[in-house]
């Protein structure tokens, strides 16, 4: 396909992989972000191996393994230290692990490879797409274009992938989180995600994110889980008498808080459940959580953006029209993402959520389950990002394994 004029809104992951990839096809890209000034938003995550792969692909890995922090383990347990989940990567393929990163590392990583590819108009929300799917409008009345492709990756909370006509479903989900970054310090497990959970009303997470580019400090990501409609009562009720209940529940992790005197350093995080019937129409495509938006707790938001952003750019390489390549980029992308939504629908209440039946069953039953055979490598395959549909697995490529093996 000849260069296309491509206009990109929305710089989170999804755009800012998108902007690189076919900029360096030579497409002609511009990004439209409703921000005044460009940054990350939220504090970390965990890439898995097919996150890492694209990257790989990017070549970024080895900036990514610089700032971010290998880890092997997910390990969750109850308060009285019974354990709940216990996942290795090793116990898929001794080669593969994820690597936690703040939002921040990634975000400027992403941005310095595409500095001298691009333009990013700053401060354009964009609040309409012509019929035609061909031009852009921005919130002072303004249209932009003609272009041969218009790409929406506006996160989660997307305005306009209703322009698809296409929006099965778009549910908040009821429970969110308070994020914060906080220093490592003697943090015992520096290679572990670590969670602890009281039923599903409460959960603490605590994931090692390494650092980012002028900032040398290694970082945990640090969650509390919530129901939203509780954000303003439990800052309401104070700091410490937070502080006091996370202590109780968990001494280690609330030794990290020490640096948190107020209320505004931790961030709050809701989420969306989000179904397209299809993620394009005519010269409009839809990519990361703009698509297919899910709950956190199977970690994949970050991960599945980036292979959306890759497999655009290589559907556009193998088509020889822009409508063709829609076609077969959301034949791909919905094969793989479509069990991680099922996964994360079914999954969510029995981490938050006010069921204490069903939480005491995933007490009972969880660890068993990723102990049998099938459930073991099914688990794991989903964990890792490469389970495909219920029974199929994606093949990671030996070049880019060997390169994790360096």
């Amino acid at each position: 396909m000849d260069s296309q004029h491509i206009a990109i809104i929305g710089y989170g992951t999804a755009g800012q992989a998108a902007a690189l990839s076919l900029s360096r096809d030579g497409h002609r890209v511009e990004v439209f972000e409703r921000a005044p000034e460009l940054g990350p938003v939220g504090a970390g995550f965990l890439l898995q191996p097919t996150g890492l792969q694209v990257l790989w692909e990017l070549g970024l890995l080895r900036q990514v393994m610089a700032h971010g922090r290998r880890v092997d383990r997910l390990y969750g347990e109850t308060p009285c230290g019974r354990a709940v989940m216990d996942m290795r990567y090793a116990g898929l393929d001794a080669r593969l692990f994820g690597v936690g990163m703040q939002r921040g590392a990634l975000f400027s990583l992403l941005a310095d490879a595409w500095a001298e590819h691009g333009e990013v108009h700053r401060g354009h929300a964009i609040d309409a797409i012509s019929e035609d799917t061909r031009r852009i409008r921005d919130q002072q009345g303004r249209w932009h274009g003609p272009f041969d492709l218009v790409i929406a990756a506006d996160g989660s909370a997307s305005q306009l992938r209703g322009f698809t006509g296409a929006v099965e479903r778009e549910a908040i989900y009821p429970w969110g989180a308070l994020w914060q970054l906080v220093p490592q310090g003697g943090w015992a497990w520096g290679n572990e995600l670590r969670q602890r959970y009281v039923a599903a009303r409460k959960m603490i997470g605590l994931l090692p994110v390494g650092t980012r580019p002028g900032d040398d400090t290694p970082r945990l990501s640090f969650f509390w889980s919530l129901p939203v409609a509780d954000f303003d009562a439990w800052r309401a009720r104070g700091l410490p008498a937070w502080r006091d209940e996370v202590a109780h529940l968990w001494p280690e992790a609330d030794a990290r808080l020490d640096d948190t005197v107020d209320a505004d350093q931790l961030a709050r995080a809701s989420y969306r459940d989000v179904t397209l019937r299809y993620w394009h129409r005519d010269r409009l495509v839809v990519l990361g959580d703009a698509a297919h938006g899910m709950s956190p707790q199977l970690g994949q938001g970050v991960n599945m953006a980036l292979m959306d952003a890759l497999a655009l750019r290589d559907a556009l390489r193998t088509q020889a029209s822009v409508p063709a390549a829609l076609h077969v980029y959301q034949r791909e992308r919905q094969a793989h993402v479509g069990v991680y939504q099922f996964w994360s629908r079914w999954l969510t209440p029995i981490f938050q959520s006010d069921r204490d039946v069903i939480a005491r069953a995933r007490d009972l039953a969880f660890l068993p389950m990723g102990r049998l055979p099938g459930g073991r490598g099914h688990m794991l395959r989903v964990l890792s990002g490469t389970q495909h549909g219920f029974f199929g697995a994606l093949s990671l490529k030996p070049d880019f394994l060997a390169a994790l093996q360096g």
